[in-house]
């Protein structure tokens, strides 16, 4: 008779949840970028429940989280046994646009981030991303434009050279060139310089950028290809549409 035994970890981190979906009439699985283990998914029991202890509210998409889980080897499910918030967002409850916009990076996020493994600069760079963005006053219409630009850098697709605006932009090869790609996928002209000029932006001088509603949707239409010509399975987003209109 063959007798193993499964490893357990009891393992404290920071989490940022990206989905739940319901389980059963009283649980719930959900998707949460952690600090230590990248994406994993979690179930949570009795969550549903009238007397449970850990509440459906704190997994609403990219809410900021403290939790404790319980680990086993080579599970794809493992259990949640804690969690709190780590930072109560201020604004964004309250704000139909800056809900709208995490809405549609949440979107984003979860068609761009797969690994099961730790990337702690990337999630450095989420959470105090998302923070700001709570905290900012007055933040304007781009901040989803400049995120997705900073993104890519850590997704692996960050454009060549950035410190070189020529005539055209080759969205399929990510880099700046004189001359006119022999495909469909690039930009040029005006949106060329817009482009670079979202490539200097960094969040806290959002206030520099002056976009109309068309460049601003020509932009984030340019940034969704790229993403598409750059991650498998990337798709076509379906809060996209709710986001435009925002901005129009």
């Amino acid at each position: 008779m063959n007798c193993y035994r499964i490893q357990r970890m009891i393992e404290s981190t920071k989490g940022i949840v990206f989905q739940s979906v319901k389980y059963s009439e009283t649980s719930i699985i959900v998707k949460i970028l952690t600090e230590s283990r990248g994406i994993q998914s979690y179930i949570i029991k009795g969550v549903r429940s009238k007397k449970a202890k850990i509440k459906t509210a704190l997994f609403q998409p990219l809410q900021l989280l403290e939790i404790t889980a319980n680990h086993r080897e080579n599970k794809d499910l493992n259990f949640l046994k804690e969690a709190r918030v780590s930072f109560a967002y201020q604004s964004i409850p309250f704000d139909m646009q800056k809900r709208s916009v995490l809405m549609f990076l949440t979107e984003v996020l979860v068609r761009s981030i797969k690994e099961e493994s730790a990337n702690q600069t990337l999630f450095d760079w989420l959470w105090k991303s998302l923070i700001w963005y709570d905290l900012a006053a007055s933040p304007g219409a781009d901040f989803h434009l400049v995120f997705l630009i900073q993104m890519s850098k850590f997704l692996g697709f960050y454009p060549k050279n950035p410190e070189r605006a020529s005539g055209y932009f080759d969205l399929q090869e990510g880099v700046f060139i004189n001359s006119e790609p022999p495909h469909p996928h690039y930009i040029s002209g005006v949106f060329t310089e817009m482009f670079h000029q979202l490539l200097l932006t960094s969040f806290n001088s959002l206030g520099n950028l002056s976009f109309t509603s068309g460049q601003r949707r020509k932009l984030l239409n340019t940034l969704i290809t790229y993403y598409q010509l750059h991650l498998t399975g990337f798709g076509e987003l379906k809060s996209l549409e709710v986001l435009q209109q925002l901005f129009e």
